[in-house]
């Protein structure tokens, strides 16, 4: 099952020639979560061939502008490409009325319903069959919010020779097996789903922090992250204005993949004095050596666990 993550905008507060404002785009299936939505998410959707009428949700991590100011130009997008589905649209407290006032005062016609869920304390945010979302408070300058998206774990491997070897016949029972129900035989006797069937595997997780500083509490978030996605807005020599603006350096996120033993690490949210990101990622890559810059239109793979 393909799991991608294409960074649609990776600048920190203002757009640059080759970086657009915060966006990144989790696609899953027919679905698309997108985390915050820059201004001009909907052209850099466009350059990506990301669709507007597949099951959407988006996830906003705090109200600045240059993480939610996209949002109307999506919707209008959206509108002008007729879709129907429901648009689901998560975010901080505020959220709602920029929103509504959204609605109010710029005139074009929303095609499709949209339903909105203020967060205030983190948690799970949102369950769906396969995976969920959780959200924990970030340590930036306004309330702020990092995600998670989490799949729930699969079913153990099956092992077909061991069912054929305890006479279970193929079909119908090999799947009730597999997904952890006894079945019972012709016989009389019963199989339970642990004689052939390996333990659950675990689902693939990818953690997005938006704008904050390093903390303990994002360490915990990011525990085992397939990937981390991590504000490094400035290099480490400007540590302090990081700490006052409410950013990280390279060598911070890099010391949160660490020590949360995350697999992979992006560094985004770069400010526009890096035209060339190379100082970032050799920083990063003195602490954590699974390391890169993020891209306008990077696309990484994430894959499952066998």
């Amino acid at each position: 099952m393909s799991l991608h993550v294409v960074f649609l905008g990776t600048a920190g507060s203002i757009p640059t020639p080759k970086r657009s404002l915060p966006a990144v785009a989790i696609q899953r299936k027919g679905e698309l979560l997108l985390l915050d939505c820059g201004e001009g998410t909907q052209r850099q959707m466009v350059q990506a061939k990301i669709g507007f009428h597949r099951k959407t949700k988006v996830f906003i991590t705090h109200m600045h502008g240059d993480h939610v100011l996209g949002l109307p130009g999506l919707l209008q997008t959206m509108s002008l490409m007729d879709r129907e589905k429901k648009l689901e649209i998560y975010g901080p407290l505020g959220i709602e009325a920029f929103v509504e006032a959204m609605k109010q005062t710029v005139q074009f016609t929303l095609t499709f319903p949209t339903e909105v869920f203020k967060i205030e304390n983190g948690g799970k945010v949102c369950g769906e069959k396969e995976y969920e979302v959780h959200a924990v408070l970030a340590d930036h300058v306004i309330p702020s919010l990092a995600y998670a998206f989490i799949e729930k774990p699969r079913a153990g491997k099956f092992y077909p020779e061991k069912a054929k070897i305890l006479g279970v016949p193929e079909g119908p029972l090999w799947s009730r097996l597999q997904h952890g129900y006894a079945v019972e035989l012709p016989n009389g006797r019963t199989v339970k789903p642990e004689e052939m069937v390996g333990p659950k595997r675990i689902g693939r997780k990818i953690v997005y922090t938006g704008d904050t500083r390093p903390s303990k509490s994002l360490v915990e978030f990011a525990l085992n992250a397939d990937l981390l996605i991590h504000d490094a807005t400035f290099d480490d020599d400007l540590e302090e204005r990081a700490r006052e603006d409410g950013h990280s350096t390279p060598s911070q996120a890099a010391t949160v993949a660490k020590e949360a033993k995350a697999k992979r690490l992006v560094l985004t949210h770069i400010s526009a004095r890096y035209e060339d990101s190379g100082i970032l990622l050799e920083q990063a890559k003195k602490v954590f050596p699974f390391v890169h810059v993020a891209e306008d239109f990077m696309k990484i793979d994430i894959p499952l666990s066998f």
